[in-house]
């Protein structure tokens, strides 16, 4: 049975500022949960239906608190349009960026990227691609807003999302620094390092002057007949994808030859 002062917290954390308040923040669907129960993260309480709750007993367990509703109690809790078998509240993780992780990894670094769906995709590409860390301006969209969630598609589970001064950490590490631009050298061409920062900027301003002048390497991806081609630019995690793509293709060829 849920209570009307769990209603009530679940419907505030919807909110930002009551996500920093608390510290916590919401994730539906089976898959989603499934994830985060088998991750990093801590979650506090879980929200769902008896078919779920038997079918998922070997993690279930990894919640702190498990709450048997029924559909309609659920229906009274979710954001979804037709909601799932589960929804979660989990533990917002409390970490601050390593610098030194950038000597040793390649870092994904967001300025200022202002759309959830955007910023949950770029989570997902980091994951398939292998990029455990991403660091965000303080200007970024909050991850842990349930678009953003759900885009993840449960690889908020798996990369580590840091808000920081990108400014200062970027010139705290004496590492190649790649950004995406409209004009630098074609991705392709690029011998991209093992480790370092790929910059992706605003969706509707690119990278920012600040951030723009500590970039190392400015890199773009060409586009076809520049005769038939009106896009202004790419969308901001098609463009991370692409790249994390060429990253991965010659660290696969370099692995290669060495072997």
């Amino acid at each position: 049975m849920i209570s009307k002062n769990d209603i009530k917290y679940i419907h505030a954390l919807r909110l930002k500022k009551f996500r920093i308040q608390h510290q916590e923040f919401i994730a539906e669907g089976s898959k989603i949960v499934g994830d985060l129960l088998d991750s990093f993260v801590a979650i506090s309480v879980i929200y769902a239906l008896d078919e779920w709750i038997q079918a998922h007993s070997e993690i279930a367990h990894n919640a702190k608190t498990i709450v048997p509703v029924s559909i309609e109690e659920l229906t009274k809790i979710s954001s979804l349009t037709t909601p799932n078998q589960v929804l979660a509240v989990v533990e917002i993780p409390q970490k601050r960026f390593d610098v030194e992780l950038s000597s040793t990894s390649m870092i994904i670094a967001l300025d200022d990227i202002r759309d959830p769906g955007n910023l949950g995709t770029i989570i997902r590409i980091a994951d398939w691609f292998g990029h455990k860390n991403i660091v965000c301006s303080e200007t970024c969209v909050d991850a842990y807003n349930a678009k953003t969630v759900q885009a993840s598609m449960g690889s908020i589970a798996r990369v580590h999302i840091f808000y920081e001064d990108l400014s200062h950490v970027i010139q705290n590490a004496a590492v190649p620094v790649y950004g995406a631009f409209l004009k630098g050298n074609i991705v392709y061409d690029e011998r991209f390092a093992a480790h370092g920062f790929l910059l992706i900027g605003n969706e509707a301003n690119g990278i920012s002057a600040e951030i723009a002048s500590l970039v190392t390497h400015k890199i773009f991806i060409p586009s076809g007949n520049a005769a038939e081609t009106h896009a202004e630019s790419l969308n901001a995690s098609i463009a991370t994808a692409i790249i994390c793509s060429e990253m991965q293709r010659q660290s696969l060829i370099h692995l290669n030859q060495n072997q």
